[in-house]
């Protein structure tokens, strides 16, 4: 089974911190990898509209973020980056869909 994961958190998708479960927002998921690969597409495409910012690692993570979006943490007393990151799965691990997903522009 194929799953695009939508999370959002003060983190790069790709660092997968304990709890990260937590910040998912929706979990997609697909019988075939053309599907997924079409879901993927619609995801990313919508983040691009809506986003200033994207990386891309491994063809299995994106994180895509916009300067003036941060929370602050009490913590480390000062505001964090959050980020809107996409993990793609394959049998309930990260896992690349498509060799053609590239950043078109990294900095729209």
């Amino acid at each position: 089974m194929y799953e695009i994961i939508y999370m959002r958190a003060d983190y790069e998708p790709w660092w997968q911190f304990d709890g990260w479960e937590e910040h998912v927002r929706e979990r997609l998921a697909f019988d075939c990898a053309e599907a997924a690969e079409a879901g993927l597409d619609e995801m990313i495409s919508r983040l691009r509209q809506e986003c200033e910012h994207e990386a891309e690692k491994d063809r299995m993570y994106w994180a895509f973020w916009n300067v003036k979006e941060v929370c602050y943490c009490e913590d480390c007393a000062e505001d964090l980056q959050l980020y809107h990151g996409i993990i793609c799965m394959k049998d309930g691990k990260p896992h690349p869909f498509s060799k053609k997903q590239k950043i078109i522009n990294a900095d729209h």
